[in-house]
């Protein structure tokens, strides 16, 4: 499939393995595994980020398989979750960073494009939040706030 902005081709690196059994050499229990996940998230972990300590320090391959749940679902169940979606932030943050960056290069255009590439971004994701009942009906993203979102 074609990038929207880029204009390249493209295909994802790593695939996930075919098999969906537990592996052998797992040493964690469901339980042990579940209370990792609540202790990452506590330390102030994103869900990416505690799927990614896991597999890299902890040697667990597949959260969902597992336990037959995401990351996600197990943050919520322990209410844990936090307010915005992860991408959405992610987004927001790349944001503060070009705005940052223009205040110093009121010049740079491409900077510019950038930042109207990702405002998109971040409006189609706020609309498909509110439609998918994410995000609520009336809640509203502005720039100047952006900042307190985040932090």
């Amino acid at each position: 499939m074609a990038r929207k902005y880029s204009g390249k081709k493209g295909k994802s690196g790593s695939k996930k393995p075919v098999k969906k059994t537990k592996q052998v050499w797992l040493r964690y229990s469901d339980k042990e595994v579940e209370q990792l996940i609540i202790k990452l998230s506590k330390q102030d972990n994103t869900q990416s980020k505690i799927g990614t300590i896991l597999r890299d320090t902890y040697g667990v391959p597949d959260v969902r398989r597992i336990l037959n749940k995401k990351i996600g679902k197990i943050l919520e169940e322990n209410k844990l979750k936090p307010k915005l979606p992860e991408d959405l932030i992610a987004l927001i943050k790349k944001q503060l960073n070009i705005l940052k960056h223009l205040e110093s290069n009121k010049k740079d255009m491409p900077a510019k494009r950038g930042l109207q590439l990702t405002e998109n971004k971040i409006n189609k994701l706020i609309k498909y939040y509110k439609r998918e009942g994410i995000l609520d009906k009336d809640w509203i993203y502005d720039r100047q706030k952006a900042k307190l979102l985040v932090s």
